[in-house]
């Protein structure tokens, strides 16, 4: 596997640094390299939040990201923070819910996915990031869906494991929606 780098992107609030800690522990749990650098707004809820997961066969030369291959944008300022910056070829997955424009960056795999509707649909707005990381494994298939599912079932807290099969059906949904609509 080539090294491949994730930016996860949103307000604070709605997960974007536990979608990308998830991640990071099912490379991990595979065997392979990983980086996971959380990054803060001025607020923590309500203010931006964003993570860099870099995953790799071999070591990881700098932690660093100009130029993600991936991002995974939850709302409006990340998109147009994060879509000039993409490599060509690169992959952008946006929560058309919270993102009242086209994708127009040329060069890119893109898809537009209502995150929090199907959050909803669900029961719980906080799934959101599981339904994003769910289209965004369809799209760029870094892991099987199970292992990241695995990952999550192994390092959700205690609190929150009563929310595992909703987690479960939301990366589903967001894996089955990418599916869909490529």
């Amino acid at each position: 596997m080539e090294e491949t780098s994730i930016i996860i992107s949103g307000f604070g609030g709605q997960g974007t640094l536990f979608a990308g800690q998830v991640l990071a522990y099912a490379s991990m749990d595979n065997g392979l390299e990983v980086t996971w650098i959380p990054s803060y707004g001025p607020e923590m809820r309500g203010g931006t939040a964003h993570c860099t997961v870099i995953v790799s066969a071999e070591p990881i030369g700098s932690p660093l990201v100009r130029r993600p291959d991936v991002v995974v944008a939850l709302n409006l300022p990340s998109v147009d923070k994060y879509e000039p910056l993409i490599k060509a070829g690169g992959v952008m997955v946006a929560n058309s819910t919270l993102v009242n424009r086209e994708i127009t960056r040329e060069g890119i795999n893109s898809l537009l996915i209502p995150a929090n509707t199907i959050a909803e649909e669900l029961g719980m707005v906080r799934l959101s990031n599981m339904i994003m990381m769910g289209a965004m494994l369809a799209l760029k298939p870094i892991l099987p869906l199970e292992a990241v599912k695995k990952a999550l079932g192994e390092h959700i807290p205690e609190r929150h494991k009563k929310t595992l099969p909703l987690n479960y059906e939301a990366m589903d949904r967001g894996y089955q929606f990418a599916v869909d609509h490529q």
